[in-house]
């Protein structure tokens, strides 16, 4: 049914998610920041001096460009010269980090499976920029791969609430929209407003929820823009949208925002599928685990079905 969680067995987490969810919050312990100044000043100067690129191993089956809309995207095709469709990744990373090559190996798998060329966005970063150097752009730009074919829109995380917001965008304008949506844990709701979110993030070993409220204004610029359609998409109008698949572990800080889209989705009448993964990260179907393969599969299937 529409917008409802697909209903599954739980089961337990697989030994290679064991691991990942033991090492993740030893490698990247929660420390909540007391100084938000302090860490805008240390994320610019971190951002400057990075870019998110493509990696090494991407060119060996595939022809990387970029293309220029205010900030590099970068448009990989395949060697054999021919695709069917294009696969338009915006990667997450709280609005202010760059690709992980992570994202990078999710993208370029499903564009793969799916006989897609891949388009991946470096857009700009919070604090030093916010959704408005990027989102118009990122809106005329989807709309136009729409008008010349067929076009699969998705992100992970902020990425996921990024496309989101795009496909909000490219709706609005009354044209060509991308054939699916693939959100993966979309962080949609920079309010917080969603029920259960407090606890949901007391169930995540990996994500601040006090460390997001000051990426979220980072992002929006103004607590007054927090709730704007273009930073928090999923408390805008939904209809309309494109077919959707949503995928949320139940341990992932943003699962509450999930239930919460999927819900609202059911209300309107908008075609999505809530994937639930028991147990299971936040944006589990990009970490090298063995539910990824399976997320993997599944998002083939359904863009090719």
């Amino acid at each position: 049914m529409s917008g409802l969680p697909r209903v599954s067995r739980p089961r337990r987490p697989s030994l290679s998610h064991r691991v990942v969810a033991f090492a993740l919050p030893r490698l990247n312990p929660k420390v909540v920041v007391t100084d938000a100044e302090k860490l805008r000043s240390v994320l610019i100067r971190k951002n400057r001096e990075r870019a998110t690129t493509p990696p090494e191993w991407l060119s060996k089956d595939w022809d990387v460009a970029v293309e220029d809309i205010g900030f590099p995207v970068h448009v990989a095709t395949p060697k054999s010269g021919t695709w069917s469709r294009t696969v338009v990744h915006l990667h997450g990373g709280s609005f202010t980090a760059i690709a992980h090559p992570q994202q990078w190996k999710w993208a370029a798998k499903l564009a793969a499976a799916t006989d897609a060329r891949l388009v991946f966005p470096a857009y700009p970063l919070a604090p030093e920029h916010t959704w408005r150097d990027s989102i118009p752009a990122l809106t005329s730009y989807v709309a136009r791969l729409c008008a010349e074919g067929e076009v699969v829109l998705g992100g992970d995380s902020a990425g996921g609430g990024l496309a989101l917001a795009v496909a909000l965008g490219v709706r609005d304008l009354g044209g060509a929209q991308p054939s699916r949506l693939v959100l993966i844990a979309p962080w949609g709701d920079l309010t917080r407003s969603a029920p259960g979110t407090e606890e949901a993030a007391a169930r995540d070993p990996w994500l601040s929820i006090d460390n997001h409220d000051i990426y979220a204004l980072f992002w929006a610029g103004s607590a007054d823009d927090l709730a704007r359609p273009e930073v928090s998409p999923a408390l805008a109008g939904l209809e309309g949208l494109p077919r959707t698949l949503l995928f949320c572990g139940t341990h992932d800080m943003l699962y509450a925002g999930s239930v919460a889209l999927a819900d609202r989705a059911a209300q309107v009448g908008w075609d999505l599928e809530f994937v639930v993964g028991h147990g299971l990260l936040h944006v589990y179907p990009i970490l090298p685990i063995s539910e990824a393969r399976a997320a993997l599969r599944k998002t083939v299937r359904f863009i090719t079905g």
